[in-house]
């Protein structure tokens, strides 16, 4: 059997044409591609990657489920807002401004929020890039801000890019400098690395590693032992993974999965946004769409969108992968679940 590491060509070509004879009118994009057969347990046979919204966005991220309301929420981190997706009413504007909320025009490219979570209270928590925090606010009347980390050791953090909480209350969070205006040379940047951090529910900040040079997508497996952390650095194009300790610090990282080369290839995209399934799985948007492993690192499949992938999240009743792909939208049907449903 072919094995598809690299998925450069197939992709390049991926267009958005009819799903399937039944139903015509929806569109897809690009193709779901097949390394091992353990994939098609998760994915089925016939499944597409399904358009929701096309062309409508600057740069789509965070992507979140609101159980409650039974809707998508999700950033748009160039025009510092957040969507709302819902079936059957489409897309609306949740929230402006969302990342920056300063009085002076923002002159960098990233102003927004960017990765999105629910915590225990129920309170929406946003990693805000223009802001430099990590905040909250209420779902239900959105706009007014409480901040939960923004500065380390008396230093203002980079940008907080994404987040993901444990079950015990704690928030791990990685900060790259993608909110900078000027990035890792803006003159306002106070720390001289790029952190990944926990935060206690009592407000204590950890600083866990300074390894990565751009930490960016996180996510736990299923028994909490394990954290993945993706590094979008084209020169090291890779997703770690660490052990946790007890105390909820972390150990030495070592590479999960290297996709340098698909990059050096000029397969669209980087390691970035990421979520683990109920067995372990870890879905993780790379070079061309979304890569699938399982646990042990082996590369399963991939939902080849052929466009530089931001993020992805479980939702619906926990099956349905729901992808920000670029200036689009747009999910997948699995046969599997997310952690957590």
């Amino acid at each position: 059997m072919l094995r598809i590491y690299c998925i450069g060509l197939a992709i390049a070509v991926a267009a958005i044409a009819p799903a399937s004879a039944a139903d015509p009118a929806k569109k897809t994009l690009g193709t779901i591609q097949r390394v091992d057969p353990a994939f098609d347990k998760l994915v089925p046979k016939d499944a597409v990657i399904e358009m929701l919204e096309e062309n409508k966005f600057m740069w789509s991220e965070g992507p979140v489920w609101i159980k409650e309301d039974k809707a998508l929420l999700f950033s748009d981190i160039p025009r510092n807002m957040i969507w709302r997706w819902k079936e059957g009413e489409g897309l609306k504007e949740y929230l402006k401004p969302s990342g920056y909320t300063g009085k002076d025009d923002f002159t960098g490219k990233e102003p927004g929020c960017n990765g999105l979570a629910i915590n225990k209270e129920g309170l929406l928590v946003l990693c805000q890039h223009g802001d430099r925090k990590i905040s909250t606010t209420d779902l239900k009347k959105p706009g007014k801000f409480t901040p939960l980390a923004e500065k380390y050791m008396g230093k203002r953090l980079n940008s907080p890019n994404d987040l993901v909480y444990k079950s015990n209350g704690d928030l791990y969070f990685t900060d790259p400098p993608y909110g900078l205006p000027k990035l890792m040379d803006d003159p306002n940047k106070e720390l001289k690395f790029q952190g990944v951090y926990r935060l206690s529910p009592k407000g204590e900040l950890t600083l866990l590693t300074e390894e990565m040079t751009r930490p960016n997508g996180i996510a736990f497996s299923p028994d909490e032992k394990t954290l993945y952390v993706a590094n979008s650095d084209p020169e090291k194009a890779y997703w770690k993974k660490f052990p946790v300790n007890a105390d909820g610090t972390i150990g030495k990282g070592e590479v999960f999965f290297d996709t340098t080369e698909s990059v050096k290839k000029k397969v669209p995209g980087l390691p970035d946004g990421m979520k683990v399934d109920k067995d372990g799985n870890v879905w993780a948007t790379g070079p061309g769409g979304v890569w699938v492993f399982n646990k042990e690192g082996k590369h399963l499949g991939t939902l080849a969108t052929g466009v530089p992938t931001a993020n992805c999240g479980w939702g619906d009743d926990g099956t349905v992968l729901y992808i920000t792909a670029d200036k689009n939208l747009v999910r997948v049907k699995t046969t599997t679940k997310g952690l957590g449903w």
